[in-house]
């Protein structure tokens, strides 16, 4: 069976259970999804069968509108449930499920079916629609025609989304009542994109307005004992309400002094307190004034106005005098008794209450005169018209919606099915999964398993067990503001080049270019090809660090002993100079030490060339072969094992995806997902170099006498001879 089976159908058995047909790719098996039988029975397959179980709704190359309506609950994830509502409900309204078995750019009018209510409202719909696009008498509709509902109600003044703008009356003075509730209660966006008002709004706009017009008409039909200053009242009753606290306060405090005289000192001031404010700079504002009573504490006594009051008090008492008191008592008051501030108090009680039962209102700024207008006319009973002529109209406009949405599913479910049930489209060839965000450009590769990351942290804790080499790369345009992570997968070559900081492109599935740079890396086996080097370019690197080292070590020595050298020529030169004898033995002894050394060395190699000339002919390649096996062999072995073992679960579920199976990457599918680099067939390369190094004969002189050294030792150990 090939990877697609366009070519099978499938059957039914004997009992009524669907047949179905998998292919194993990829180490595992895949359901084939290819008619519409298969589509039918999703909801039937054993879900412990699926490739996946849940997906995120970002990040994803695929369709976000036909995601956000398959995530019912909004909780930015699909989830099998809800794969399957949406294939029941799409085969609902449609005549022939084997539609749904192909990628379809239009929705045929004659596929939808029309038998049951929901469909032929669709139906109604999408002619009508058609209709106003100028495209009556079409037989497929598309994307394109249901893709932006702001346009097509921009002319509308009903919608059925239960909002009505301004524009929905053709009475001015309607309108400007619709522009007046928006002002004092808000506004709701219509679905022209106009803001306008809810039938919620409304309501909440005319009982606001008709309890404040009660409210203040309960006054105006009491006037007398609401208020009892006429319209002076108002101001009369700030300035009394200003003093009211402080007056009641010295009125106790005179009555204390009248049960007990011994009280009035203490009720009064006491002297330190006036000895901690003579030490500061004071005013009639200072906080510690206000706090004392507004006169001097005596039995029985009035309240004075004027003269001999608390200076912090003494510009509110006069205000209070000449709003309250003297237009109640007469002009010459300058003082009150008790009971005249009890009698104040009773004219004004009535106010108090009504003011404080007035609750806080935004329509208040259109002033009682204009809501008295609005509630006087039968404008409420208008905008409620209207509401409802735009409710009338719901369940034709809703149809706009779910003719959209089927549009989409009869589009993308067999491409989502594909993804998601079975991973088809991620092993077919030619193909990519939706998880694949594009192709990165890197050290001379093209890596296609490139996968957007949110974290990137989080995202490599889950993902290292997924035994793939994965590069982290943070991509920028400058086009788009915001920054892009991807994790792109190097399945073959090498990673001696890949580093962090490193720099490549991205090309994400649009074509668009972005700066790609490595800020992170998870290093796993690569390609056998590099575990058969790895033991060289180990033995090389260390070799390389120890010869640095060393060369570091003596560098650092030379310099030190030429420092010392140069201080005892100093202090020679300004002293007495001395002989050095010449130490024989000492250097006899560095001879001897080289020799022993450079002896030992070639009684190795002499073994090693002499064992190797003993073999026989035919046994000298096997045992260069087993030699290098010997050191390759492992790191091969162990990288093979490992390679096999890589699995790209971790990495999907690290991006929110719930991965059912182990979707294994073996060695010939990752060489798939990485191309190297290499010369398009039937190119030439010119060989001339004018940068090449110059030859030099000491290599030639070099291997010269490693020659003759080794035929002196064959000649020397009788194997020529």
């Amino acid at each position: 069976m090939t990877l697609n089976g366009n070519e099978d159908t499938a059957v039914k058995k004997d009992d009524g259970e669907h047949k179905w047909r998998f292919v194993r790719v990829g180490g595992f098996d895949h359901v084939l999804i290819t008619t519409g039988d298969d589509i039918q029975s999703i909801g039937e397959l054993d879900q412990k069968l699926w490739a996946a179980l849940g997906c995120p709704t970002e990040g994803l190359e695929f369709d976000a509108t036909t995601l956000a309506y398959m995530d019912k609950d909004g909780d930015s994830r699909i989830r099998a449930p809800e794969i399957i509502e949406a294939i029941n409900w799409t085969l609902s309204l449609i005549k022939n499920p084997s539609a749904l078995s192909r990628v379809n750019e239009l929705l045929p009018l004659s596929a939808i079916n029309d038998e049951t209510p929901e469909g032929k409202n669709i139906l109604a719909c999408a002619k009508e629609i058609l209709a106003n696009r100028g495209k009556a008498g079409a037989e497929s509709i598309s994307l394109e025609d249901t893709a932006d509902t702001v346009e097509i109600f921009a002319n509308t003044k009903f919608n059925g989304d239960g909002i009505i703008p301004a524009m929905a009356s053709d009475d001015e003075s309607v309108k400007k009542l619709i522009e007046e509730i928006m002002e004092c209660m808000g506004s709701e966006q219509d679905r022209s994109g106009l803001p306008g008002i809810t039938k919620e709004k409304a309501d909440l706009f005319f009982n606001e307005a008709r309890d404040y017009s009660d409210w203040q008409r309960q006054a105006e039909v009491e006037n007398a004992g609401f208020f009892p200053l006429g319209e002076m009242t108002s101001a009369a009753a700030t300035s009394f309400e200003a003093v009211e606290l402080k007056a009641d306060d010295y009125f106790t405090r005179c009555s204390l002094a009248a049960f007990d005289p011994n009280a009035a000192s203490l009720l009064n001031p006491a002297q330190v307190r006036y000895e901690d404010i003579s030490l500061k700079n004071i005013s009639a504002e200072t906080e510690e004034i206000a706090a004392f009573p507004l006169a001097t504490i005596e039995p029985q006594a009035d309240l004075p106005l004027i003269g001999s009051v608390n200076p912090a008090w003494a510009k509110a008492l006069l205000a209070f005098r000449d709003t309250v008191v003297r237009p109640l008592f007469g002009e010459t008051k300058e003082s009150l008794s008790e009971k005249e501030w009890t009698q104040i108090k009773e004219k004004f009680a009535e106010y108090q209450a009504w003011k404080i039962s007035k609750k806080e209102s935004p329509v208040e700024k259109l002033g009682l005169q204009r809501l008295r207008e609005i509630l006087d006319s039968k404008s409420q009973e208008k905008i409620a018209e209207l509401i409802e002529k735009d409710k009338s109209l719901e369940s034709s406009v809703n149809s706009i919606t779910s003719l959209d949405k089927l549009i989409h599913y009869y589009r993308d479910l067999y491409t989502l099915l594909n993804n998601f049930v079975s991973f088809y489209d991620f092993y077919t060839p030619g193909k990519n999964g939706i998880f694949q965000a594009g192709t990165l450009y890197l050290d001379g590769r093209s890596c296609e398993l490139c996968i957007k990351v949110k974290d990137v942290a989080a995202h490599s804790t889950l993902a290292q067990m997924g035994g793939v080499y994965l590069a982290y790369c943070e991509c920028t345009r400058k086009e788009c503001p915001e920054k892009m992570n991807i994790a792109a997968a190097f399945t073959d070559g090498d990673a001696d080049n890949l580093m962090v900081g490193r720099n490549g492109i991205f090309y994400d599935s649009k074509n668009r270019d972005w700066n790609a740079t490595i800020v992170k890396i998870i290093e796993h086996p690569i390609s056998i090809r590099q575990a058969f080097w790895s033991p060289y370019k180990r033995f090389a690197r260390m070799l390389r660090e120890q010869i640095e080292k060393f060369a570091s070590e003596r560098d650092k020595s030379v310099n030190t002993s030429s420092a010392s050298l140069i201080a005892d020529t100093t202090k020679k030169v300004e002293g007495k100079p001395t002989a050095v004898p010449f130490d024989v033995g000492k250097f006899a002894g560095i001879f001897a030490a080289i020799g022993l050394a450079v002896g030992a060395i070639g009684t190795a190699a002499a073994a090693v060339v002499t064992g190797f000339m003993g073999l026989k002919w035919w046994q000298m390649p096997l045992t260069i072969i087993g030699l290098i096996l010997f050191i390759s062999g492992p790191s091969m072995i162990i990288a093979a094992l490992k390679l096999r073992q890589r699995n790209i679960s971790p990495i999907l579920d690290a991006c929110g995806w719930a991965v059912n199976s182990r979707a294994k990457i073996n060695i010939p599918f990752g060489s798939s997902l990485t191309q190297i680099a290499k010369l398009p067939s039937g190119s030439t390369r010119l060989m001339t170099d004018p940068y090449a190094e110059k030859k030099t004969p000491w290599r030639l002189y070099i291997l010269l006498l490693i020659l003759i050294g080794l035929i002196l030792i064959i000649w020397k150990s009788g194997l020529l001879f």
